[in-house]
């Protein structure tokens, strides 16, 4: 799987500017919906928003991938948001983050290609290097290139 071809220009926000958790989740939600990958904006964010109240999505080393399942997203899709400011996410590191990945997969197709995506971004993730890079990086450019290893 090919992590970099699921993520669209439009769906890259370097940096973000969001005062809370909800504010990132709906402005990565935006990005996805004019990116084309989510057609009912309402029903992907509360598929977000349910996911998210089974536990937290930070999953700690100041990343958070929230994802979800729902009959709005049109096809698989990523989205990237490097935030201007740390936020807190309840993560289990108890961290703030800095760096979000937002999964969304067609309720359809949901099971084997949600966990697919889910693992290739989270065994990247441990690499200290990589999550170093990931965090620094300005531009949407740079993030491609860093990405194209996954």
């Amino acid at each position: 799987m090919n992590i970099k071809e699921l993520l669209h220009e439009q769906s890259i926000l370097i940096p973000l500017a969001a005062a809370s958790k909800n504010e990132v989740m709906e402005k990565l939600v935006d990005a996805l919906v004019a990116s084309g990958a989510v057609h009912d904006r309402e029903a992907y964010l509360g598929a977000l928003h349910n996911r998210e109240a089974t536990g937290s999505t930070g999953i700690g080393f100041r990343v958070a991938i929230p994802h979800g399942k729902s009959s709005g997203v049109t096809k698989p899709a990523l989205a990237f948001a490097k935030l201007a400011e740390p936020i807190d996410w309840d993560s289990l590191d108890g961290q703030p983050v800095t760096g979000v990945f937002m999964i969304a997969v067609p309720e359809a197709a949901a099971g084997n290609e949600h966990l697919q995506i889910l693992i290739a971004i989270s065994r990247k993730l441990i690499d200290d290097e990589f999550r170093e890079r990931l965090l620094a990086v300005e531009d949407a450019a740079t993030l491609n290139d860093l990405l194209g290893a996954i």
